[in-house]
């Protein structure tokens, strides 16, 4: 038992570190690195190393898991200062648009195909939902327009919730058209009790991680994602939409003035670079290549139908009413990325035995791996020929901060971005309010205590000691120069934070 356990851990290992060294690979070569890691799995599978593995319920299991983490890192990640303008076009996307999809996949399939329609939905459903992990790690690679991408995170962050809740309902058998307003009423009440759960679980888990001292910094990130797995357990637990659950609880932890809040961040990103190999790996490993052959036609009538018409249908029917330009609704049907989603809600079906399930789970893998190849490599030249690039812009501020409960004081750790205004800024202009004070600089890795005179520099580190009460002011204060210069005043700059959002990746 010891022996199989440890030839366990070495392969994992191996597989984790070739995966880790193999993302350097697919970014400098343009490709998504989930077919690295798909690639990975069907390597070590029945075709390569001859590891078996058909156990759909344990894949399914396991997924959801994954897509738990991968989906609290996109809410933490996530700045509602970019997701506030877009909410509302967000939301309706990955309801009424989805919706959409779904009904134009299933007529065309029934229609065009013969497939029963039950099946032709279930096709719809397990390929409505555009995918989180995809779309984090792909677009924030990109210079695009931070309009385009808050609205496709948010839509990925959304929309896995009323797709999972149809493809159950489509797998427990065929709805009852007579029935429609029980399935509405089902998906609204889950839809709404998970945001409502992802609330509660947000605001207090933020008032609580900002006024207890824990005894080490590394708790703070375990908190976190502790309280996101609370927000889908609870939310599951009340029969409601855990997955939408999970991603409000991110974005207010996420948007919330947190201790170690830079830490946060990276132990999340972390934890879902692990989840995203794990997944991808594992969804690898179940599928059978020799299956795929047959799989690979309906794949691509399947893949265009969805590309071609069913997305930019449903980008149409809501864009249009937010005064949307034809070049944006373009992009955002380019890129509405397929990934782990798909698969992972393939393997429901397949697990429930549903007829015809063991094809459509081979169809969406053919399919997930060919159209992300095909939108994950030409979403570049897509956008500069769209226009919807974005310009070069400044580094946004990062500011981290770590409690000192007994004197009612913080340490802020700032650090001083390429584009930032506080470069060529002595320490008496920045104007600190009253309880703040500058008391270490790091430049080019030497210390020293700053005075009066002291100029910043691009790359520098300050450390600024601030009582708990002026600690929010100091922090918009620095925002403000950062942006403005000096004269961030006259400019009326409040140092609101409505820049583009930490750089994540």
């Amino acid at each position: 038992m010891t022996g199989e356990l440890d030839r366990a851990l070495l392969l994992a290992a191996v597989v984790l570190l070739v995966a880790v060294a193999a993302v350097r690979l697919s970014v400098r070569l343009g490709l998504p690195s989930l077919l690295v890691y798909l690639g990975l799995g069907i390597a070590i599978g029945e075709a390569g190393l001859g590891i078996r593995f058909d156990n759909a319920e344990l894949t399914r299991v396991l997924g959801v898991a994954a897509l738990v983490v991968i989906i609290a890192e996109g809410g933490l990640t996530a700045r509602w200062s970019a997701l506030r303008p877009v909410l509302g076009i967000a939301v309706l996307l990955s309801l009424v648009g989805e919706a959409v999809s779904i009904a134009v996949v299933g007529v065309v399939l029934h229609l065009a195909l013969g497939m029963g329609l039950r099946t032709a939905l279930l096709y719809g459903a397990v390929l409505s939902s555009t995918d989180a992990a995809a779309i984090f790690a792909t677009l924030r690679r990109l210079r695009l327009r931070p309009r385009i991408v808050a609205v496709l995170e948010a839509e990925s962050g959304m929309n896995d919730a009323p797709a999972v809740l149809l493809v159950v309902l489509l797998s427990a058998g065929p709805l009852v058209v007579h029935d429609w307003w029980r399935h509405v009423l089902t998906i609204g009440y889950e839809l709404a009790v998970g945001a409502a759960i992802g609330l509660s679980v947000g605001f207090v888990g933020a008032w609580v991680m900002r006024r207890i001292a824990l005894p080490a910094a590394g708790l703070y990130p375990l908190t976190a994602i502790g309280m996101t797995v609370l927000a889908y357990a609870g939310a599951s637990v009340a029969r409601a939409s855990g997955f939408l659950a999970v991603y409000v609880t991110g974005v207010l932890l996420g948007n919330a003035r947190l201790p170690h809040r830079r830490a946060i961040l990276g132990f999340a990103d972390g934890l879902a670079w692990l989840a995203q190999i794990g997944l991808f790996v594992l969804l690898g490993l179940l599928v059978s290549p020799r299956l795929l052959g047959a799989a690979v036609l309906p794949a691509l009538i399947v893949g265009l139908v969805m590309l071609l018409l069913a997305r930019p249908l449903a980008v149409a029917s809501i864009a249009t009413w937010f005064r949307t330009g034809w070049r944006e609704q373009a992009f955002l049907s380019w890129a509405g990325l397929r990934g782990a989603v798909p698969i992972v809600l393939a393997t429901i079906p397949l697990s429930e035995h549903v007829p015809g399930a063991a094809a459509l789970f081979n169809v969406v893998f053919v399919l997930v791996v060919v159209f992300t190849l095909l939108q994950g490599t030409t979403l570049t030249p897509v956008a500069r020929w769209l226009r919807v690039g974005a310009p070069t812009e400044a580094t946004e501020l990062q500011v981290d901060s770590a409690p000192l409960d007994r004197m009612r004081a913080e340490l802020l750790q700032v650090e001083v971005p390429a584009g930032s205004r506080l470069s060529g800024v002595f320490l008496d202009e920045l104007r600190l309010p009253v309880g703040a004070v500058v008391t270490l600089v790091l430049r080019e890795g030497t210390g020293f205590v700053p005075d009066a005179k002291t100029r910043l520099r691009v790359g520098d580190s300050l450390l600024i000691v601030s009582t708990a009460e002026v600690r929010n002011l100091t922090e918009r204060r620095l925002r403000a120069v950062s942006r403005r210069g000096k004269l961030a005043r006259w400019f009326h700059d409040t140092g609101a934070d409505t820049g583009p959002g930490l750089d994540r990746r």
